[in-house]
């Protein structure tokens, strides 16, 4: 069972705990096809709602369309088909503008039904708190003025990973941040992302060990182990935009390596089924402008699905999105319910990998194309790379 409930976290070394809030429950893992049951309760003294990310298709867990916001005390089941392996994400971020506590997010693992050739699985969730002086945590959408930034990877301030020589990791890495684009990078060791965004990708070694994460961004890579002496560590390093500070370290154990030969290249992941084409000519092309005074965007507590939709269409149609910021930051997009590509310069082509988050500078236009597969109401997201900028959100109606 899912828990919206108060929780605390070790912020900092020697002093008590920072209260927050969670979502509480079991280890999210399960596999591609499973129909878990999930029952949600609300022992927050304010509504909230489960926001899950990456989950193509599933309209049943559609936030405040499919599933409306919990008062305090009530409880909510529903199935979760999933369709897709890969790594996913739930939280209560979509009502936690301004609340008295920020929260803490879930990762939702859906591990493929092909053996994967890896030696481990490991998932690092980062985090960012905004702390005050007296040690209390502010929830964004508040003035973050006279407050320090503490990092956490799976709710702790630094984590160690033992690792053996020749060991193959698959690291999930998921951007929990609330509204800044992060970048990760690993010292010396070769990095191959193999999926973003829960849907597997054309293999690529990262540019100098370095991954861009978008909040809400999530990367599978794989990692061979270097064979080093015993004790030897590895920096794992975040860096927020002003500076690089480690937050985990991937020690060298004193076992004997893992096998006698460092593994050949992965295959790509089994794909998920999704497109390998799709038709650009016939797509179907809106405009959607981020950032500055918009009306057609807003908070989600004043979300209603009578208002106009930002685009409709019908299924088995291609769409391109022209996403214009507008706003002096960056702006961050996510999209509800289906996965996009993003589309090349020119408009005649697409990366070789899918999303369902994606980051813009501040006066660029981003092109995205998705085919339409599932009916039903979805929601889009949008908000700035600022603390104390508010979340907002559309909805869009496939026929």
């Amino acid at each position: 069972m899912l828990q919206a409930k108060a929780d605390v976290l070790a912020l900092r070394p020697g002093e008590p705990d920072t209260p927050i809030w969670s979502l509480g429950g079991p280890d999210l893992r399960f596999r591609r096809g499973d129909s878990p049951e999930i029952a949600f309760g609300n022992d927050l003294p304010a509504p909230m709602v489960v926001n899950w990310r990456g989950l193509d298709g599933v309209l049943v867990a559609e936030p405040l369309l499919a599933r409306a916001s919990l008062a305090p005390g009530a409880r909510d089941t529903f199935p979760l088909p999933l369709r897709h392996a890969g790594t996913f994400l739930c939280d209560l971020a979509l009502l936690g503008d301004g609340a008295a506590r920020p929260t803490r997010a879930l990762p939702l693992i859906v591990a493929e039904s092909e053996a994967i050739a890896v030696d481990r699985d490991e998932v690092l969730l980062i985090e960012d708190w905004r702390l005050r002086p007296d040690g209390t945590a502010i929830a964004p959408g508040i003035d973050p003025k006279d407050t320090i930034a503490v990092y956490t990877v799976n709710g702790r301030t630094t984590q160690d990973f033992q690792i053996r020589p020749r060991e193959r990791l698959r690291l999930r890495f998921v951007n929990g941040f609330q509204r800044h684009v992060i970048a990760i990078k690993m010292e010396g060791i070769e990095v191959r992302v193999m999926a973003l965004d829960g849907q597997p990708a054309e293999p690529f070694l990262a540019r100098g060990g370095a991954l861009i994460l978008a909040p809400g961004t999530r990367v599978d890579a794989f990692i061979d182990a270097p064979a080093r002496e015993p004790g030897a560590a590895s920096l794992v390093l975040l860096h927020d935009g002003k500076e690089a500070r480690p937050i985990a370290r991937l020690i060298a154990s004193n076992a004997p390596p893992i096998r006698d030969a460092v593994l050949p290249a992965a295959p790509p992941l089994p794909s998920n089924g999704l497109p390998a084409r799709l038709d650009l000519k016939n797509a179907l092309r809106f405009d959607l402008t981020l950032g500055g005074p918009q009306p057609d965007w807003v908070v989600p507590t004043q979300f209603a699905a009578t208002a106009r939709p930002a685009f409709r269409a019908k299924a088995g149609r291609t769409v391109v999105l022209a996403l214009a910021n507008r706003a002096d930051s960056a702006s961050i997009f996510h999209l509800h319910g289906h996965h996009f590509r993003l589309l090349d310069r020119l408009d005649d082509g697409w990366k070789p990998f899918w999303l369902d988050t994606l980051a813009i500078d501040p006066g660029q236009t981003q092109r995205i194309a998705f085919a339409v597969e599932h009916a039903g109401r979805w929601l889009v997201e949008s908000v700035a790379t600022d603390w104390a900028a508010p979340r907002l959100v559309r909805w869009y109606d496939v026929e």
